[in-house]
């Protein structure tokens, strides 16, 4: 199973603090780091200093690092037109040597979009479908040829679709807890499904239906990775949880029961009624993002142990 590192800089957060946090991640030998993408803080925090974009955060780790793949746990579709979010992360992508992994969602979250005078549209998952649409259209169309698409929402003509990500094909990834339309919108275009904090029962009804969708269009199911998220809380002893879950305003019982929280010994066990029922990768959202001990404490010892 790989871990992956998922931070939430809206919360609070510089770009050397990010940097910091994808650096020792690439040492330590996790798989990823990933971020959100949002504009606004959520809770009871002042997200001071303020918020960092997404694309422009991972432009600059791409430069600073060599091996840790770089993504998004989810773009919003919102924030960004498609054919200028294509050209985004085709550009990282070169950046990174080829190492950038695109989770695109719909977006949901209408505060921010009021506080920073981004339109917030009643019908989302059509324009996302779309957006999917065009993004991957742009990047398969062969250098020389043109693409052009006639949208509902969006309307492309003649576009050259350059430039070219380095990698042959950029990882979709796709997630949620939708029942039908989410699973067909994976089935389509993802390579990658991933459902948030969800339990293991949950995870395993949803991933079942993204199989089932899938092999409705004639892919396999295992063509896809399937993963979670999950707020993580790892500590030498019990003293040691407490303390983290009280720096991220949790509390232990609630983390074990929703997260990823305990001993090593405790996650280990944990990961493995995931990897039971499908799970291949796992994202550990990382609330304290200067507490890099955290991360060394799951490196040394939950990591070894997943095979």
């Amino acid at each position: 199973m790989d871990l992956r590192v998922f931070t939430e800089p809206q919360q609070g957060a510089t770009y050397d603090t990010l940097l910091r946090v994808a650096q020792t991640a690439e040492e330590l030998g996790y798989d990823a780091f990933f971020r959100s993408d949002h504009y606004l803080h959520m809770g009871n925090v002042d997200g001071l200093p303020g918020p960092t974009d997404a694309w422009i955060t991972l432009a600059g780790i791409a430069r600073e690092t060599s091996r840790i793949r770089l993504g998004t746990l989810m773009t919003a579709g919102t924030f960004r037109l498609p054919g200028v979010l294509a050209i985004q992360v085709a550009q990282v992508d070169q950046m990174s040597g080829g190492r950038v992994e695109l989770g695109l969602g719909s977006g949901w979250y209408e505060e921010e979009h009021k506080a920073y005078g981004i339109p917030f549209p009643k019908e989302k998952f059509g324009r996302l479908e779309e957006q999917l649409a065009i993004v991957t259209g742009l990047w398969e169309t062969p250098v020389g040829e043109r693409f052009s698409y006639d949208g509902s929402y969006y309307q492309l003509q003649d576009s050259p679709a350059l430039p070219k990500p380095a990698q042959r094909r950029v990882p979709v990834l796709i997630g949620g807890h939708g029942a039908k339309r989410t699973p067909a919108l994976a089935a389509k275009y993802a390579t990658e499904f991933n459902i948030p904090f969800a339990s293991v029962e949950d995870s395993e009804r949803q991933f079942g239906r993204v199989r089932a969708a899938a092999e409705e269009r004639g892919r396999k199911g295992d063509d896809l990775v399937y993963s979670n998220a999950l707020v993580v809380c790892v500590g030498k002893n019990d003293a040691e949880v407490k303390r983290r879950a009280e720096a991220i305003g949790r509390e232990v019982e609630e983390l074990k029961a929703n997260g990823l929280a305990g001993s090593p010994a405790e996650v280990v066990e944990k990961l493995g009624r995931y990897a039971a029922v499908g799970s291949r990768r796992v994202y550990l959202q990382l609330l304290d993002l200067d507490d890099l001990a955290h991360l060394e404490l799951i490196a040394s010892e939950v990591m070894p142990q997943l095979g």
